[in-house]
């Protein structure tokens, strides 16, 4: 049933952003996990159309923010009012006041503004003035940033980066692809064609679904072996740190759910892996001297971190249940 339900978000979605089924997958595996998204990309390559298209097709309340240099902290977390009639402050819930919160170009607002987002982002709530305000269930922010272009920007620290469960990109349409785009767009929107498949209620289920996936011991020191690599890297200055496994680990369930599977397997942890664990790594000057990236790096601890055998996997699944 969720699978069914999952193809037909991801085929609603195609409608709009076409060509991109692996980044649309990916996107959704990271709500179901109850996890936010980093999209860092060219401008024009549909970063807004992904988030757009993902409200309309789980139907969630959708919100969008500009971020720009005079952004205020309280524009994301709302702001108390001084009404006459009451003689007392009443509260005015800001943009987190949705499901799904879209922060358009997130690097380009000042750090005390981009903070706002940090308690709602772990916590779900906002405090204003002394007093915790929970908001809507599920809550899900994407945010979007330019890799390219720094004047006028703030780049995200470290410990807002570890806030996002995935950082994707969706990249260049394929020729074929550009003129789909095209024709897609000559006489009629094709958000008008993206119908709900599930609602914010089902989308709370599979999330609380997600804990019955079963990940093996072995599975969760393979993860773990992953990350600790990470650390242990003279290229690297920060390697991925335990909230970065925890991530993995329930994105990996989350692969494996839409992989029409009950159990987490190592193809999942691999799939999935570089997306989690990129934008968590920090790279000493040596590594861009030497042009290597994050996914370089990464891409080495896949190959030398040795997963477990599937024989072990199965055998430890049949013991437990």
């Amino acid at each position: 049933m969720i699978v069914e339900q999952s193809r037909g978000i991801v085929k609603e979605v195609g409608k709009v952003l076409i060509g991109k089924q692996d980044v649309i997958e990916k996107a959704l595996m990271a709500m179901y996990a109850g996890g936010h998204i980093l999209l860092e990309d060219y401008p024009g390559v549909g970063k807004t159309t992904l988030a757009l298209g993902l409200s309309k097709a789980l139907d969630l309340d959708f919100k969008r923010i500009q971020f720009t240099p005079d952004t205020m902290p309280s524009d994301i977390t709302g702001f108390s009012l001084y009404d006459k009639e009451s003689s007392s402050f009443r509260f005015s819930m800001g943009a987190v006041n949705c499901n799904l919160l879209l922060g358009d170009e997130i690097n380009r607002t000042s750090a005390k503004t981009q903070s706002a987002l940090l308690e709602v982002m772990e916590e779900l709530a906002v405090t204003v003035d002394g007093t915790t305000y929970p908001v809507p269930k599920p809550f899900v922010c994407i945010a979007t940033q330019n890799p390219v272009g720094s004047a006028g920007t703030q780049p995200l620290p470290d410990s807002q980066l570890d806030r996002f469960m995935v950082r994707l990109c969706i990249g260049y349409p394929s020729t074929e692809d550009q003129v789909a785009i095209i024709k897609s767009r000559r006489y009629t929107d094709p958000f008008e064609d993206v119908r709900p498949q599930i609602g914010r209620d089902d989308l709370l289920a599979v999330q609380n679904y997600l804990d019955s996936i079963t990940i093996v011991d072995e599975m969760l020191r393979y993860i773990t072996r992953l990350c600790e690599a990470t650390r242990a890297i003279d290229l690297v200055e920060l390697g991925v740190s335990p909230r970065g496994a925890i991530a993995l680990s329930r994105m990996a369930r989350a692969c494996a759910l839409l992989r029409d599977r009950d159990f987490v397997t190592p193809e999942d942890v691999r799939e999935v892996f570089v997306d989690v664990c990129a934008h968590r790594i920090v790279l000493r000057p040596q590594a861009r001297i030497e042009s290597v990236s994050a996914s370089d790096i990464l891409d080495d601890v896949l190959d030398s971190v040795d997963p477990p055998a599937m024989g072990t996997v199965a055998r430890t699944r049949r013991g437990r249940l």
